[in-house]
């Protein structure tokens, strides 16, 4: 049974508030509601995840942490503010960066804003064999394949997956661009390169 945050007494609050800090230290994958009951295990105190993540948001922004907490791919993140990147950039070698060909690039874009999409549909956006790209990125896990069409011949589907949700920080793909706004920023940068 998950009881109200309020429930809860003071002192199951601020172990509640440790263990989740605890587990979104330890985890690389967002921390969802469900996999915090499993890591609570029998404890009758269960408390909804979200109310434990803003009593510990409003701890970290009143002391002025170097780090949040997001909400990515239906889960929770500790996450490092912007103006620290120049420093954490350091710690990662290049071969740590995710590199995509531009083929690649144009593929996952496509699937991305068109998901569920069918190879056909990705080739006859880019007019040429998509296959390659495909292939790259479900090894990547940056893919996945959805089921099939239920046209003829059955065509694999494929849409983004948890990977890449996680890898640019979205928590669903809602909240990727809208094309509008695309434009007007490579609109923006054109004017700025005249």
């Amino acid at each position: 049974m998950i009881y109200s945050y309020r429930e809860v007494d003071s002192l199951e609050i601020k172990e509640l508030k440790q263990i989740v800090e605890a587990l979104l230290i330890a985890t690389p994958e967002p921390l969802t509601q469900n996999r915090f009951n499993v890591c609570l295990g029998d404890s009758e105190a269960k408390a909804p995840l979200n109310e434990i993540i803003g009593e510990l948001q409003k701890e970290y922004e009143k002391t002025n942490r170097s780090f949040f907490i997001k909400e990515i791919a239906g889960g929770y993140q500790i996450v490092t503010r912007a103006e620290f990147e120049p420093h954490i950039k350091g710690l990662f070698s290049k071969s740590g960066k995710l590199r995509l060909s531009q083929a690649a690039l144009e593929t996952l874009a496509i699937v991305s804003y068109r998901q569920p999409v069918t190879r056909n549909d990705i080739e006859s956006i880019r007019g040429v064999s998509s296959d390659s790209s495909l292939r790259t990125l479900l090894d990547r896990k940056l893919l996945e394949i959805r089921g099939r069409e239920d046209g003829p011949g059955r065509a694999l589907l494929y849409r983004t997956s948890t990977e890449f949700l996680q890898y640019f920080g979205l928590n669903s793909v809602k909240d990727l661009p809208k094309l509008r706004e695309v434009e007007d920023i490579l609109a923006e940068d054109q004017d700025e390169l005249v």
